[in-house]
């Protein structure tokens, strides 16, 4: 059993009752003790990881883009993520949920994107892929009121006048439309809370109106839920908020009453010292997407900085269209790494305690769920991954931290359990059909392709401009500089 703190792994038994860890007991101390017996031999027992900022509807767009910016993956959206069924949002999430669990994660908090606004059936859909997997999580719908083009300053002027036609057919409803629709979804939630709660993603602060962004702060408070946003993500976005309201998007944010400690920003590359101590004081929460960071290229995002003034920052895998997998093995080894392209002092990098905490404790803060998860430990509930020992990734079966972090791609992922239920079982679900899920997903996947072509040419044709904008504006000087050009 992963002992974090004394990075060993004693041969220790695991006691649970009623979905929670009971005790953790010496092999001898279990004799006599009348309970189902799991054999666990030959394996490595960890907590399930927490992924904290995923994108369900993205599974269903993997392997879509190949050198796109964060700016050029919007610009695709209403291509790989447009003219989605009930059903095909129902696929999307189970499908996401399934490649989480093989790969040892089991909570997560999802930004999941329906358009043009959240609906009670599309949430519900969302929610019962998850637990029909067997994932808890958070789920909280993508919400904005300005479109990409509307949101990045002089986009829209710059593009020529059949363009300036084509970007503007792909405007969104006005912020009390989906306002109301966000308290009629919130008003039918009707899951457990600990095992699918809801929460709030205006997704992008440049992408809403200011009386939207209170309105969502509003609704946040008034039903006691989170707040999740993609925060000074990148060099554009960065750049624009300068220009639009004179002040970093973090300084703005707080002059809405936004940042508190229901408040996660995903990705947080650009935030400049004062933005870290602000969010610090407000007792905000930052989820690291270095996979997904990379992918798009939007720099190296400060985290020794964030862990030193205090804030509780998660890893995250990001969306399987901007970061390709849900993989959070990879995403903890390059939360890692990437530390280390920001100081020579080694000990300011990440080491691989801190990025297993983030992965566990630090998202189990985050989705803030009824439910103790995260760790395993007596009362925490029994939501464990078995790691096969014979798998080459573990051999030699040296320090476990180092191992996990560096080491396993999450092929040893054997079997999970979740809430005290094996819902992976020597690699096989137990609780659903996933040779029929896999069917259903690519029957997805081409008839949205079909759907989609138009978009795509629209994408396409956008392209161009949208990369030549941005970059004109990635060009302009910033404070802080977290990409190895600058």
């Amino acid at each position: 059993v992963l002992d974090l703190d004394g990075e060993a792994a004693p041969h220790l038994d695991v006691l649970i009752e009623d979905g929670a860890v009971l005790e953790l007991l010496a092999p001898e101390a279990a004799e006599g003790i009348s309970a189902r017996v799991i054999d666990a031999s030959d394996c490595l027992l960890m907590p399930g990881m927490v992924n904290a900022h995923t994108h369900g509807h993205g599974s269903l767009g993997r392997g879509m883009g190949d050198r796109w910016s964060l700016d050029l993956l919007l610009n695709a959206g209403p291509w790989i993520s447009g003219m989605r069924t009930l059903e095909h949002k129902y696929i999307a999430a189970a499908l996401n949920a399934a490649e989480m669990i093989l790969k040892g994660c089991t909570a997560a908090y999802d930004l999941y994107f329906e358009f043009p606004a959240p609906t009670p059936e599309g949430m519900d859909a969302v929610a019962r892929a998850y637990r029909d997997v067997g994932v808890r999580t958070v789920i909280a719908p993508m919400l904005a009121d300005l479109s990409l083009y509307e949101a990045i300053p002089g986009l829209m002027d710059s593009l020529p006048e059949p363009l300036k036609r084509e970007a503007a057919k792909f405007h969104l409803n006005p912020f009390e439309e989906t306002a109301k629709a966000c308290e009629r979804f919130l008003a039918s939630w009707s899951h457990p809370l600990d095992e699918a709660k809801p929460a709030l993603a205006p997704t992008i602060p440049l992408h809403c109106s200011d009386p939207f962004l209170e309105r969502c702060r509003d609704l946040a408070r008034a039903h006691g839920i989170g707040l999740h946003t993609h925060l000074a993500e990148s060099k554009t976005q960065a750049v624009s908020a300068l220009k639009r309201y004179g002040k970093t998007l973090t300084a703005h944010m707080d002059d809405l009453g936004l940042l508190g400690p229901n408040f996660t920003a995903a990705h947080g590359i650009w935030l400049d010292d004062d933005d870290i101590a602000l969010m610090a004081e407000r007792g905000c929460s930052v989820a690291h997407n270095p996979g997904s960071n990379l992918r798009l290229g939007t720099g190296v995002a400060p985290v020794r900085k964030l862990l030193d003034a205090g804030v509780c920052v998660g890893v995250g895998s990001d969306g399987t269209n901007s970061s390709d997998n849900q993989n959070m093995f990879e995403a903890l080894r390059l939360a890692a790494n990437v530390s280390r392209l920001c100081d020579l002092d080694v000990n300011r990098w990440v080491s691989a305690r801190e990025a297993l905490e983030m992965a566990t404790l630090n998202g189990a803060r985050m989705l803030d769920l009824p439910a103790r998860i995260g760790e395993l430990a007596p009362g925490a509930r029994a939501d464990i991954v078995f790691l096969d020992l014979n798998n080459i990734n573990l051999v030699p079966f040296n320090n476990p931290l180092n191992l996990l972090v560096y080491s396993e791609d999450a092929s040893s992922v054997k079997s999970v359990m979740v809430n005290g239920r094996l819902v992976l079982e020597d690699r096989r679900f137990t609780s659903f059909d996933y040779a029929g899920l896999r069917r259903k997903a690519q029957e997805a996947a081409d008839w949205l392709r079909e759907r989609t072509e138009e978009n795509r040419k629209t994408a396409m044709r956008l392209e161009g401009f949208v990369a030549r904008h941005c970059l004109c504006l990635c060009r302009e000087n910033y404070p802080v500089k977290r990409l190895v050009c600058d």
